[in-house]
């Protein structure tokens, strides 16, 4: 197909790169024209604006940092999507603007998809995101060739939907790295060696990705953003604010959400993995005595 991919970020760069590798005749933008440069050497054809690269593509993809960014794209390049395009947003969003953006098209006879991903960096390299689709059955049959190198898709519902899944995923990722690192800086403050705590417990019951991965980089203390802590916080203010409108409660989101605003806002530690909520908790137990009852 002829695809165009916009937005070349941390996840987008490695998802252009499995469409190409896949045999897709790609086209990408990106504000930061150095990030395509890699996906040149690889076989892309670079455009110097998003309306030049969605011109004469049969799919075009966006992969940004929010809703705002993603409007602002596609009010820039909607001239030049032509009747029958396949419009996907891979971009974690809010499903109120995921809809809007699917009523805008519609006017213009494009079908639009929103199919935000989970899986990182890694899932990005190796093609194994989980993709969680919201829109028309019909365009979701025709997206099957793009999504393919990607991961693995599920349509889960209507405009939104994909949007809606997305946010419960973040909800198990913030709370379950926020157990992962409490258990962790517990072990250690309390005398035991957290790594052979990790080690003692994986495959019982806690077991999961995050206290393997995630684990793994709290242990190192090696926080090279993989998913940052400002996304993370973005994605929790998305959750709090659907969970307001569809009269949800979730207490342990609004605690999560409190602690990664002290991490990113009153700590400056945004551009950190997600997995850097350690650094918070330790913040708050430097004025404790370490056998505090």
């Amino acid at each position: 197909m002829r695809i165009s991919f916009l937005g070349l970020g941390l996840m987008g760069g490695p998802m252009a790169g499995r469409l190409i590798a896949s045999g897709h005749d790609l086209t990408v933008w990106n504000r930061d024209t150095a990030k395509m440069q890699p996906l040149a050497d690889m076989g892309a054809t670079l455009a110097a604006t998003p309306a030049g690269a969605v011109a004469g593509a049969e799919a075009v993809i966006t992969m940004l940092t929010d809703g705002a960014a993603v409007r602002s794209v596609l009010d820039s390049m909607a001239e030049s999507l032509q009747p029958g395009t396949l419009f996907i947003d891979m971009s974690s969003i809010a499903p109120a603007q995921a809809r809007r953006h699917a009523d805008l098209l519609a006017v213009r006879g494009v079908q639009a998809l929103d199919a935000p991903v989970s899986g990182g960096t890694a899932g990005a390299r190796d093609g194994t995101l989980a993709i969680m689709v919201g829109g028309e059955a019909s365009a979701f049959e025709a997206a099957h060739p793009v999504f393919a190198p990607l991961g693995r898709a599920i349509r889960v519902g209507g405009a939104g939907a994909g949007q809606v899944a997305k946010l419960c995923n973040q909800q198990i990722v913030a709370i379950t790295i926020g157990a992962v690192a409490e258990a962790l800086h517990l072990a250690e403050r309390a005398g035991a060696d957290p790594a052979a705590m990790r080690a003692a417990i994986r495959g019982g019951f806690a077991e999961s990705r995050i206290l393997e991965l995630h684990g793994a980089r709290m242990l190192a203390r090696d926080f090279t953003p993989g998913g940052r802590s400002s996304i993370q916080l973005k994605d929790l203010d998305n959750i709090l604010k659907l969970a307001g409108e569809a009269n949800a409660a979730t207490p342990l989101s609004t605690m999560m959400r409190e602690r990664y605003a002290t991490l990113v806002q009153a700590m400056g530690q945004g551009e950190l993995d997600h997995s850097a909520i350690l650094l918070e908790l330790e913040a708050q137990s430097a004025g404790l005595s370490p056998n505090r009852t």
